[in-house]
């Protein structure tokens, strides 16, 4: 009988593989379907009435004016909102024929507003009016009684948004009775429980759809008020509505990652060893609280520590969970610091970072990754102390970082048919956010069955098929991969009780291999796939797999806790100030690989983001208005194929990584780009640029007060 147990490497068709994603042609083609795609017969657009004021009373929405255009079916009013809170906020809402009648209607509805004073402003630690957050670690008197240096420095990273590709939106139309729902989400399974106090039907009669979406990054968990205007304006007007948020609303109100400011002071003996560290640390989540981002990151077995966190609640649109939410910040802040004592030192930075490896949950592993990372990019042979001498205006430079991350598979289910003509299916209620999902499932379940990729059909998409979680926290492949064995393996051992009756031998001795059922090592006993298939009559085989994390870990099919080791090289025009990016060398691992390509894939796309991050990046507000003043796509600057260079990215596999099971992999190696591209450019120019991003005028600045840099 087969077992669940992931296959050894010599005995793996697939699994590990270089396997192109099976929905690729689909997608280049144009012939995938997304919210925006989809178009229903009568179907009505929606647009948005929002607030222009960040904070302000409301008195009165009066929509008569707007349900009097010709062309406009309904008109939707938030009657229970008192006060508005950030620019943008959603107040009404107009259905309408087409996009243009909504646009102009919604221009028609009155609001009356009573302006209030409002607060934008997040770098000033002054404007906290939260009871801070407080925890010490050891003495911090004796650890830096201990230092033979102390740095101190200050550094920040402002508020992003997530900038999806596609922005938040769905379809929602009722029929007969029932409701169907087409959403940009990352949570199929889960998306109508946000319904529950809005829609009079039982669950089984909430229809959810999602088979491609462009873009999540942790911001599209939930239904969101516009997902609940469109099911209110689909009652409203007996017809299918479109809810799409302009690109502007999308990038004020549909998420964003808080921002990071922080004093840093680090105590450290001659040799590099690190005695204490002390950070206090300020942000903006928006109106909401505000969790501090972990410092000292990664090192956090550093004997003596204190970090203080200070909230400051504004007039902005609310955060959301931004790819590995608050480990950029944690990693950019704290390895600017201990990249900053280095040079205090005048100590190489990859020197420092290893001498104090130790005080890192896996001091082994990263000390490999680094070691790989410094042999890819050529470490050894550049000079690495602050300041790059060399004549002429452009300085190069190297950083370095390290970062970590979770990744333990969600609660998952799958079930995989196999019918008596030889077909495979596998259903599961997951979706694809970009990591390849139908391609792994795919792979998985052939793999398991022995039979070529391109014979398992993969259904996911539809909260119909047995539930699995939200894709959020790396926790996709985790938890699809094992469930998917699972199912495939239960399947597969039924069907060898078949095939073992006609072969006259023990299911046991039986395995499933090359499209084969067949006797194990010797094969002088086997049946086809298909003719052992055939032995099933007309009733197929369906078994679900289901992944609890606990279970699963301790068979070793997943785990969570992984490491990645980054090195920027850059080089900086200090006429200009421009930050020009030459290579980005990740190192990463992610235990047991399902597809190496869509792994390298998920690691480049990482890279990307964490350089625009490091960059570009920034969400400006105006404080006399309160009004985002970069809410469109050509001042809220993204990194184009020209402004990434050369990026190369190695996966850690083999004994000690592989035999760990399947681990997530999405947001770890978007942490460390940030801060390696800093600390590159501080060792370029000679001097810290301390706040993200890394614009011509910071690093201008930057060089002008080079006279009282700290390091």
């Amino acid at each position: 009988m087969a077992k669940v147990d992931w296959p050894e490497a010599s005995k793996r068709t697939l699994i590990g593989k270089r396997i192109s994603r099976t929905d690729g042609p689909l997608k280049v083609t144009g012939a995938a379907k997304y919210s925006y795609d989809i178009s229903r017969p009568g179907l009505l657009y929606v647009k948005l009435v929002t607030s222009p004021h960040p904070k302000a009373e409301i008195s009165g929405i009066d929509g008569t004016a707007a349900a009097a255009v010709p062309g406009v079916k309904a008109v939707w009013k938030d009657e229970e909102l008192q006060e508005v809170q950030y620019v943008g906020q959603i107040v009404a809402a107009v259905a309408a024929e087409t996009e243009e009648i909504a646009t102009d209607a919604a221009h028609q509805v009155k609001v009356e507003y009573r302006v209030r004073e409002h607060q934008v402003r997040d770098n000033d630690p002054a404007l906290s009016k939260d009871k801070p957050s407080n925890l010490t670690v050891g003495n911090l008197d004796e650890g830096f009684a201990k230092a033979d240096v102390t740095m101190n420095g200050n550094y920040g990273c402002p508020v992003i948004t997530h900038c999806c590709l596609e922005p938040h939106g769905q379809v929602t139309e009722y029929r007969d009775g029932e409701l169907y729902i087409w959403p940009s989400t990352q949570n199929v399974s889960r998306y109508s429980d946000g319904l529950r106090n809005d829609v009079d039907l039982p669950q089984n009669k909430i229809h959810v759809d999602c088979q491609h979406m462009g873009g999540g990054f942790g911001s599209k968990f939930d239904t969101d008020k516009w997902g609940k205007i469109g099911v209110t304006l689909a009652k409203m007007t007996g017809r299918p509505v479109k809810i799409m948020l302009d690109r502007d609303t999308e990038l004020m109100i549909a998420g964003n990652r808080p921002s990071a400011y922080a004093k840093i002071k680090v105590g450290a003996k001659r040799d590099g060893t690190i005695t204490a560290v002390d950070a206090e640390v300020w942000g903006t989540g928006g109106g909401g609280g505000y969790s501090a981002p972990p410092i000292p990151y990664v090192f956090g077995k550093i004997p003596n520590r204190r970090l203080v966190g200070k909230g400051i609640r504004t007039n902005r649109g609310g955060q959301r969970a931004w790819r590995a939410p608050n480990h950029p910040q944690g990693c950019f802040l704290t390895m600017s610091a201990f990249a900053d004592t280095a040079a205090l030192l005048k100590m190489d930075e990859l020197e420092f970072f290893q001498r104090n490896i130790q005080f890192t949950d896996r001091p082994t592993v990263y000390t490999e990754e680094l070691n790989k990372a410094a042999e890819l990019i050529g470490y050894k042979r550049r000079a690495h102390l602050r300041g790059d001498a060399s004549p002429g205006p452009i300085k190069r430079g190297l950083g370095v970082s390290i970062h970590t991350w979770g990744g333990q598979g969600h609660p998952s289910e799958c079930d995989v048919t196999i019918h008596p003509d030889g077909s495979v299916e596998a259903a599961c209620g997951t979706q694809d956010l970009g990591v390849g999902t139908r391609t792994c499932i795919a792979m998985v379940v052939a793999e398991t069955l022995g039979i070529p990729l391109q014979a398992v059909k993969v259904k996911i998409g539809r909260n119909e098929y047995p539930q699995s979680g939200a894709s959020g926290g790396s926790t996709t492949i985790g938890g699809i991969s094992v469930s998917s064995r699972q199912g495939a393996t239960a399947a597969l051992n039924a069907l060898l009780e078949v095939a073992a009756k006609r072969l006259g031998i023990q299911p046991d001795l039986l395995e499933a291999r090359d499209g084969q059922i067949r006797e194990v090592d010797n094969g002088s006993k086997r049946i086809s796939w298909k003719d052992a298939c055939a032995l099933l009559g007309p009733s197929p085989i369906t078994k679900r797999g289901v992944n609890v994390p606990g279970e699963s870990a301790k068979a070793n099919l997943a785990s969570q806790g992984v490491g990645g080791a980054q090195i920027a090289d850059v080089s900086v025009d200090i006429e200009t100030g421009i930050v020009t990016m030459n290579e980005l060398v990740a190192v990463q691992d992610c235990g047991l690989i399902i597809n190496l390509k869509l792994a390298e894939s998920q690691v480049y796309g990482a890279l990307i983001m964490g350089i625009t991050s490091a960059l570009y990046e920034e969400a400006v507000y105006d404080t006399r208005t309160g009004k985002m003043l970069n809410a469109d796509m050509e001042f809220y600057r993204l990194a184009g194929i020209k402004d990434v260079g050369k990026l190369t990215v190695h996966m850690m596999t083999g004994k000690g990584y592989d035999d760990r099971g399947v681990i997530g992999l999405g947001e770890p190696p978007v942490i460390s780009p940030a801060a390696a591209i800093a600390n590159a450019v501080a060792n370029a120019v000679g001097v810290r640029v301390p706040q993200l991003p890394l614009t011509p005028e910071r690093v201008l600045a930057a060089l002008a007060q080079r006279g009282g840099s700290a390091a």
